[in-house]
């Protein structure tokens, strides 16, 4: 997605879920290019300006068929073409879960499509308004019937790449790739954002362990005025607002979790700072029903997994698309291991602390991309000898013992799954041999 200049990441990302903002931008684009074409036609009638000879010409009432047929046909494509929207929007709620619309809703090709085909309509319409009496006879605007036939070339074309997009679209790889490559840039995102702040500490600041001591039970807490789903932090906001009040505030959630109306927003130390805080603290967070993906990478790991959740109920069975989520969901832990070091803390240019927020660890997103997989794949050892190929996959990045240990508690969890379950002895045997590969190269890393 391109940024738009002065619009924070959630404007972008809730002006992007849309339907309606790329056409309305190709509709007041056709009305200016009809200006153009206006002004144009006025100097043919006026005869100031000589129209080449590929320019249509001919009567006020073949100029009012002719965009009268072009108008009709496009506003009957609009409507396949939303139709096979909704379509595609069914399926892929029923396919791949309800979490996945926005994702399609979201899609450029979709909204061009839509957008084309709607300001050539409005082009047409605005065209044949036009045409009438005038001081020289009837006015008929050739140069603008003109650029409408040229407007329907290019709506074939748009037309020609939709059916292509769309029937790539809906394909299952095409989608597990795509929440993939988002969940990428997210990271990168966020691991650019923490690479800006500030992490030297004031000489005389005082400790997070000592300001949580007096923050938890000391502190002013503030109440959530509305029920949602985190969606965005402006943390920067916050120091801002915690810095001029010379106050610390501490939020107990982090972007994905879900805010019940009237419990703990944040908490602010000294109580008296806590009226000032609470009336900006709205403009620094952004809450909606929905997850987004903005702030909060655990919400592109859940959409892999869900999908291959989906995919191994007894009512799909369809073990090679979960296999598939587990070779994405290996990816993305790869990019992660190196360059995931979330923080607590946000400090000052004084180096003193300000904001204490909650972030999700590294541990916690293992357990994300391999739990709810494991649980639902007892008994299938192709799906246990995926995920340890991943781990292994993942462990080759790993550097940190400590996040060795997190990979080999799954590889752990998913050989018991295999002695338990799987009742072929070759079977267990084939996860097993994965499993000590993998706990061999964990040991060289300790080594």
């Amino acid at each position: 997605m391109v940024p738009v200049a002065g619009l924070l990441p959630w404007h972008r990302e809730a002006l992007r879920t849309n339907l309606w903002l790329v056409p309305t931008i190709e509709v007041i684009a056709a009305i200016g290019l009809f200006a153009v074409t206006f002004r144009l036609d006025q100097a043919v009638y006026n005869g100031r300006l000589q129209p080449p000879s590929w320019v249509i010409s001919g009567t006020a009432d073949a100029a009012r068929q002719i965009l009268t047929s072009i108008a009709a046909s496009v506003i009957t494509v609009v409507g396949i073409v939303f139709s096979i929207t909704i379509v595609t929007l069914t399926l892929a709620s029923t396919q791949f879960g309800p979490r996945m619309l926005r994702n399609f809703i979201r899609d450029r090709g979709t909204q061009l499509t839509l957008g084309t085909f709607v300001a050539t309509f409005v082009y047409c319409v605005v065209a044949l308004v036009s045409i009438g009496p005038g001081s020289r006879g009837e006015f008929v605007p050739h140069v603008s019937i003109t650029t409408a036939f040229g407007l329907v070339v290019v709506d074939l074309a748009v037309l020609i790449y939709f059916i292509h997009h769309i029937a790539t679209q809906i394909q299952l790889p095409q989608v597990m790739a795509s929440i993939a490559k988002d969940l990428n840039r997210a990271v990168a995102v966020q691991s650019a954002d923490r690479e800006r702040m500030i992490t030297r500490a004031a000489d005389d600041a005082p400790s997070l362990d000592a300001l949580l001591a007096t923050i938890e039970p000391f502190g002013q807490v503030i109440r959530t005025p509305k029920s949602g789903y985190v969606q965005f932090i402006r943390h920067r906001t916050l120091i801002r607002i915690a810095t001029e009040a010379d106050a610390v505030i501490r939020l107990p959630y982090r972007p994905g979790h879900f805010l019940v109306e009237g419990r703990e927003l944040a908490s602010v130390w000294p109580p008296a700072a806590a009226e000032r805080v609470a009336r900006y603290l709205a403009r620094a967070q952004a809450t909606g029903p929905h997850r987004t993906l903005t702030q909060d990478v655990a919400f592109g790991v859940d959409q892999l997994v869900e999908i291959a959740i989906r995919a191994l109920s007894p009512a799909v069975n369809d073990t090679f698309t979960a296999l598939t989520c587990i070779d994405w969901l290996g990816d993305s832990l790869c990019k992660i291991a190196p360059r995931w070091a979330p923080t607590q803390v946000h400090r000052d240019r004084n180096g003193y602390i300000r904001v204490i927020t909650d972030q999700v660890s590294y541990e916690r997103l293992v357990q994300r991309a391999f739990e709810k997989i494991r649980q639902a794949s007892r008994g299938m050892p192709a799906v246990m000898i995926r995920q340890l190929e991943a781990l292994t996959t993942i462990m080759e990045q790993t550097t940190d013992p400590k996040r060795a240990a997190v990979l080999m508690t799954q590889a752990a969890m998913i050989q018991r799954a295999n002695v338990e379950s799987v009742p072929e002895e070759s079977d267990r045997a084939d996860v097993h041999r994965r499993y000590a590969a993998l706990t061999a190269m964990c040991d060289q890393l300790k080594t």
